[in-house]
């Protein structure tokens, strides 16, 4: 290899970096806490405070419907940097950069094309579903995460001549890692489509590999097994308990009819029409040569994945994330035909690069027009900042309608990424205040009150508290039974936690024997006054509640 060849290779590399950093980092406090991450965050917590480290608690209750892998992270992020959100965050960034890593080195297994992994890369980079679990402490990322790293050993231990031992006993150990991480979820969700789609499309010989196979499967037991059956030796009433619940809520919480998915390759974001353009089957299979089996295997393992999880009467868009994974892949089929091996006679492939191109940089070129409706004039963005977004969305546009023009198909993926780029890096502060209620008051203000901090916190076991709340507070906030005077009496003094409605009174036995002192009302909505999620449940009056 010449200089050239690697400072050609360190300049991708150093791009690469850059676009990862963007996509999973930059400005990744931008969005308010949601309730998954509320959940996940105070597990962590009191795994640090309480000790919990093998009993996951949540507000003081155990919490053992997720497995603790990505909780452990997080509590050793929360032990190394309290409440640090950009960290915690950050952490499933970096499983998005191995999902993202194991994707490239899957790309090339498949079709010994560093090319082809690079532009399914910078695909996945700019899906919706993977910046948006990237860029949030869910659990989510983990699990995929470790389940492709697993696939990738596996595929490459199938398709070996001999017994590859290191790399069935790698993806053992990446599957017990997904377990631990979500349980089942992605051997149903990603693992199981892709067997199926693996078995239609190669048929390498086992013989020789089932020794390698089992120790892949022991392994992946053990790593996997080990929790759950030190819960139940510990636990077993709640180990049965949230057993049934977890399984009874797949078959009858969000239950959606089975065509519920139909829309899977919008969760792509902008690469959704490319996603439809790859059901072509017809037109790809005369077009992409040597690679049109790995397409196939790719498009057969997006669509299993659909329709896998069809199958569930469960169902929820976040759960499509895994689509996001093989789509890619299929994508990137059609954009390496594009730039390598598209005719200048091929007016198929023009028409559909042209639609798919036009479609996007049209978008980009009214996005200013979103900014002045949305931003400027309900005054979240100056004039000046309205201008100079509106110029790098415009030249944006300006790279991508050359790029469809001159049939460029590198600029126009290079177009999209840099699109992302400038979004992240310039536009996400902007997105992040259109969520956003200015007369929030959050109950995180308690933190500061120095009265507060020795003091016990309370709600009414009458109301539910929103796990948001107990996150913003930084602490326990318990059910107490009011109606209970020897239980009220033990807990004294207390902070109460309770509703501004009117029915939420405190009994008149309690007003006449304890001195109560307002400390203020508080109110976690996110979203502004008059907006649909606006919620009382977020409006918390606190009161101090001493013996007289």
């Amino acid at each position: 290899m010449n200089i050239v060849d690697v400072r050609s290779n360190v300049g991708k590399w150093i791009l690469f970096g850059l676009v990862l950093c963007c996509t999973f980092f930059v400005n990744n406090k931008a969005i308010f806490v949601d309730i998954m991450e509320s959940r996940n965050m105070i597990t962590a917590r009191e795994m640090v405070y309480d000790g919990n480290w093998l009993t996951p608690t949540m507000n003081g209750e155990l919490r053992l419907e997720k497995p603790p892998l990505p909780t452990w992270i997080s509590a050793i992020v929360e032990y190394v940097s309290p409440d640090n959100l950009a960290l915690q965050r950050a952490m499933a960034g970096l499983a998005a950069l191995l999902l993202v890593f194991y994707l490239f080195q899957l790309g090339k297994l498949l079709t010994h094309d560093r090319v082809f992994s690079w532009i399914t890369v910078f695909v996945l980079c700019t899906s919706y579903n993977i910046i948006l679990m990237g860029r949030t402490a869910s659990w989510d990322i983990y699990c995929h995460a470790f389940m492709l790293m697993a696939i990738y050993y596996l595929f490459k231990a199938l398709r070996a001549d001999v017994c590859d031992w290191k790399s069935f006993l790698l993806a053992g150990l990446a599957m017990g890692l997904s377990f631990l991480g979500k349980g089942p979820v992605s051997f149903y969700a990603l693992l199981f489509p892709f067997l199926c789609a693996y078995l239609i499309c190669y048929r390498k010989s086992m013989a020789g590999k089932w020794k390698g196979c089992a120790g892949m499967i022991l392994l992946m037991l053990v790593l996997s097994c080990w929790w759950y059956a030190y819960i139940y030796m510990y636990h077993p009433e709640m180990a049965e308990y949230v057993w049934n619940k977890e399984s009874s809520s797949w078959a009858n919480r969000n239950v959606r009819p089975w065509y519920y998915y139909w829309k899977f390759f919008l969760e792509t974001g902008a690469w959704s029409l490319l996603t439809l353009f790859t059901l072509f089957v017809p037109v790809w299979e005369k077009r992409l040569g040597d690679k049109t089996k790995s397409y196939l295997f790719s498009l057969l393992w997006m669509l299993f994945v659909v329709f896998s999880l069809s199958l569930i009467p469960e169902k929820k868009t976040r759960y499509l994330l895994p689509v996001s994974i093989p789509a890619a892949l299929a994508v990137g089929h059609l954009f390496y035909y594009w730039i390598r091996q598209m005719r200048k006679t091929d007016r198929v492939g023009k028409i559909l690069y042209r639609i798919n191109g036009l479609l996007l940089a049209i978008v980009v070129l009214v996005l200013p027009v979103m900014l002045y409706l949305f931003m400027y004039r309900e005054q979240r963005m100056s004039g000046m900042a309205l201008i100079l977004l509106s110029a790098g969305l415009w030249c944006i546009a300006f790279c991508l309608f050359y790029a469809v023009k001159s049939v460029r198909p590198a600029y126009l993926l290079g177009g999209v990424v840099g699109l992302f780029a400038f979004a992240e890096i310039f536009l996400m502060p902007y997105i992040g205040s259109f969520v956003s209620n200015a007369e929030q008051k959050s109950i995180a203000l308690t933190r500061n009150i120095e009265e507060l901090q020795s003091l016990p916190f309370y709600h009414p076991a009458s109301e539910e508290i929103r796990i948001e709340l107990v996150y913003a507070a930084y602490r326990k906030i318990r059910p107490l039974d009011l109606t209970d005077s020897a239980a009220v009496a033990v807990a004294m003094p207390f902070v109460l936690v309770q509703s501004v409605e009117p029915a939420a009174m405190i009994p008149e036995w309690l007003q006449q024997n304890a001195c109560m002192e307002e400390v203020d009302v508080y109110d976690d909505n996110p979203w502004p006054k008059g907006h649909r999620r606006y919620s009382p449940a977020f409006i918390k009056k606190v009161t101090i509640i001493r013996k007289k």
